[in-house]
């Protein structure tokens, strides 16, 4: 797929890290113009500064997407300046952990904040700018919005709700030549996994219910997103794509 995506200009959010950062370094190999977005500034850089060292083109936007004026105003200046908007990678998110019945409405809401929100504002917009060229969307969710996950119910739902915007998004932004699909990732080696696999055994546990036998690294969900915001899947939009080693092919596996 070398060159895919040249002359392309691609806008990644959550770009400071984990899969985020392994995107924009894969579409920047690629040929895109790479603006990526995220709360924290230095983390961004770092990525920016890692893709100019390989001679690719990228810039740092320091934005919250849980901002709508920010967010949509960032998507808006990238479109003007670059003169275009190609590629949207809606891939930051934010999290809550604990019981339903601790959970408090404010903890409740902020699951939803960033995850369903902003996916929508900057959808919405992507959408009113790729509309008279074609573009892909690439959202991402999780095995969380699949399968019922216990202490997330929060995030579950609010991913599960990505999923679905993502299916009507596709089906309106079909006529136009705008693809709409979704990463459904499952455990990832990223900062927001660290602490849990930092412990060998609960890293062992995690990786005997993946028939594959490990968990995913951000760089092979970073490959599927490529793929999917690519004119190699020019056909494909309303699709949602499992990246997590076969872990929801499965409803039980054996254990030792």
């Amino acid at each position: 797929m070398q060159g895919c995506l040249q002359g392309k200009v691609a806008f990644i959010t959550g770009g400071g890290s984990g899969i985020g950062a392994a995107t924009a370094e894969r579409f920047a190999q690629e040929g895109a113009r790479v603006v990526i977005c995220g709360r924290r500034l230095e983390p961004l850089e770092q990525v920016v500064a890692s893709i100019r060292a390989g001679g690719g083109e990228a810039e740092a936007m320091q934005v919250d997407v849980s901002n709508e004026e920010a967010f949509v105003g960032a998507l808006k200046a990238t479109a003007e300046k670059y003169g275009q908007l190609d590629v949207l990678v809606n891939n930051a998110m934010a999290f809550t952990w604990g019981s339903i019945e601790e959970m408090t409405t404010e903890q409740w809401r902020a699951n939803f904040t960033t995850s369903v929100d902003g996916t929508f504002w900057g959808t919405r917009a992507a959408m009113q700018l790729m509309k008279a060229h074609g573009g892909s969307i690439v959202n991402l969710s999780s095995i969380c919005g699949e399968l019922g996950t216990p202490w997330m119910s929060g995030y579950s739902a609010s991913k599960a709700a990505v999923t679905n915007f993502s299916r009507a998004a596709a089906a309106e932004g079909a006529p136009y030549g705008v693809r709409v699909n979704v990463v459904i990732p499952a455990v990832v080696e990223t900062p927001a996994t660290e602490g849990m696999l930092a412990d060998e055994n609960s890293r062992k546990s995690t990786e005997k219910l993946i028939p594959m036998g490990r968990v995913g690294q951000p760089e092979e969900l970073a490959n599927a997103i490529l793929f999917l915001a690519s004119d190699q899947a020019s056909y494909i939009t309303g699709a949602t794509l499992p990246v997590d080693g076969g872990r929801s092919a499965v409803l039980v596996t054996a254990l030792d």
